[in-house]
């Protein structure tokens, strides 16, 4: 009788990704997929860790899913929460049979899988082969990790440095998965190709946003940092089909970005996205910001308002500071109580929605 398995896939696209990986890894060791995790012979979640309300999500959807496994079924946990709490994780959450960090198969075997440090070659989910999309549209993970050291984020202790993949395995998955959009991420995406400096080098992302693009009728990018976002880059994306900008802003405050570790500041966003609606004026445009990060005073906040005031983007996403281990923000001074910071999120997030509900009027008609 063939056995089955259930995947439950939390966090980012880049997340997702990884899942259809999983699943393509299942299927040829001839695994049968199913919706229903109560058939299932193999419960995989694939967790995220990026924020506080993410790793509790996570906890809760095993908790959850181990409830409703029938009798010998096995729970197994992975992605970034595997990868980042493992030996940990494994001793709290004994409703898992198995915590698999990145590198370690996934498996219906009752032999014991390694955790967070251990690396196993073989199974490189960067460029493991996926089923073919059963959607018009599919995520392309061109490159793993990040190099940057920004104040709030963790992911560069836990997914390691960039590791960009070969051009030519990239156009392979986008023949492979069939789908006639194609969205490429990465955790620093424009950055594409500079930990290859031989082989690929700053500015590769252009000649791979070309060549996707020759593949497909259209092509999207997601997660620019705003630095890296050249003159070539914007005329590669104008021309996909799909003028669309994924601009990883987190704040507009020059203060307050270097606070965070970043670069930039509201001038030279405004500036750019200036650049970008002369050259397509359709292009539509998103964008996330983090509010109260340690430091953020009135002024900063009201600095913000402004630009999303002036900015007019099509959507954007404000997420609350959350205080993440081993990472600079973490034992930074001045921290923002969380209740002028909900104060704060609710005033942006009010601006924004009128914007995107004008902005999506002006389409009508």
């Amino acid at each position: 009788m063939t056995q089955r398995f259930y995947l439950e896939s939390l966090g980012c696209p880049k997340n997702d990704v990884d899942s259809d990986k999983i699943i393509g890894t299942l299927m040829l060791d001839g695994l049968e997929r199913t919706d229903d995790a109560s058939l299932a012979d193999l419960v995989v979640v694939n967790t995220c860790a990026f924020i506080e309300d993410a790793r509790r999500e996570s906890i809760d959807t095993v908790l959850a899913l181990s409830k409703q496994r029938k009798d010998g079924a096995r729970v197994v946990v992975t992605g970034c929460m595997a990868e980042r709490y493992g030996s940990e994780l494994a001793e709290s959450l004994p409703e898992a049979d198995h915590i698999a960090g990145f590198g370690v198969p996934i498996t219906l075997t009752k032999k014991s899988l390694a955790v967070s440090g251990e690396q196993i070659p073989a199974f490189d989910l960067l460029n493991l082969p996926r089923p073919k999309s059963s959607s018009p549209w599919a995520y392309i993970k061109i490159a793993e990790g990040c190099d940057r050291n920004c104040g709030f984020c963790a992911i560069p202790s836990f997914r390691g440095p960039q590791r960009s993949r070969d051009v030519e395995s990239i156009l392979a998955e986008v023949e492979q998965l069939g789908a006639k959009e194609i969205v490429l991420v990465a955790q620093d995406l424009a950055s594409y190709g500079k930990d290859r400096p031989e082989e690929l080098g700053a500015g590769s992302i252009v000649e791979l946003v070309n060549r996707v693009a020759s593949k497909v009728s259209r092509t999207r990018l997601l997660y620019l940092y705003p630095s890296d976002l050249s003159d070539a880059l914007i005329d590669a994306i104008c021309a996909t089909g799909v003028p669309y900008f994924d601009l990883s802003l987190q704040h507009v405050s020059k203060q307050h970005l270097r606070r965070m570790r970043r670069w930039g500041d509201g001038t030279r966003f405004l500036n750019r996205i200036e650049d970008i609606r002369k050259r397509e004026p359709q292009a539509a445009m998103r964008s996330n910001f983090i509010v109260g990060y340690p430091g953020e005073t009135e002024e900063d906040h009201d600095e913000l308002l402004q630009f999303i005031e002036d900015a007019q983007l099509d959507w954007c996403g404000f997420f609350g500071f959350s205080p993440e281990d081993g990472t600079y923000a973490l034992n930074l001074p001045d921290h923002v109580d969380k209740s002028l910071m909900n104060e704060r999120l609710s005033e942006l997030r009010e601006m924004q929605d009128a914007i995107t509900a004008r902005r999506r009027d002006d389409l009508i008609g």
